[in-house]
């Protein structure tokens, strides 16, 4: 007779030992997969995308808030727990204020999720990255191609839309104020 594993916490999974592995979990499972290799184009994507927002954030100020990068992590829900780390990510001021303490991450999804893609990203496991931001109800959720330079667009209850290096990336209503070339972003 098999048994299956409870869920996983977050706190469980945080007493791992390390194994170079990066993890994360989907509904209490445990996801292990190989460190990415992260190349030139892609830190050099997350790099513009949190200086444009982080411009955009100096000039439309929003107390309390705070963008993060390099996998920050989120706990974005509990029982059972989904924990994943954001490549870019501005978070609302409720989420930051639910945040504070000894506990690494982030307790609730950020207001923008950002995702840019590497060459080893799978698309299976790129879907169930978008699946588990919609689950947490992320109202805005760009996924970044420095190869293709698109960036697509993902809103609560809406239509995905590509966006390409000749048109402007809104981030209304979520980002009031954010309008930028998308090129800006692939400058480098």
């Amino acid at each position: 007779m098999s048994t299956v594993a409870p869920p996983m916490t977050t706190e469980e999974m945080l007493t791992l030992p390390d194994n170079g592995a990066q993890r994360e979990l989907v509904l209490g499972e445990l996801r292990e997969t190989p460190m990415t290799k992260r190349n030139r184009n892609h830190s050099s994507a997350e790099a513009r995308i949190a200086y444009l927002l982080g411009r955009w954030l100096d000039q439309h100020p929003q107390p309390g808030t705070r963008l993060s990068s390099g996998e920050a992590g989120f706990r974005l829900r509990r029982g059972p727990d989904t924990t994943v780390g954001i490549d870019v990510a501005f978070v609302s001021a409720e989420v930051v204020a639910n945040s504070e303490g000894r506990f690494p991450y982030f307790e609730g999804p950020p207001i923008l999720a950002v995702e840019i893609l590497s060459p080893t990203d799978r698309q299976e496991s790129i879907d169930e990255k978008i699946a588990v931001y919609r689950d947490a109800n992320v109202p805005l959720i760009w996924i970044i191609d420095p190869v293709l330079k698109t960036v697509l667009v993902l809103r609560k209850d809406d239509e995905p839309v590509m966006f390409n290096v000749r048109q402007e990336l809104s981030g209304e209503p979520e980002l009031p104020g954010f309008l930028v070339l998308v090129a800006e972003i692939f400058r480098f």
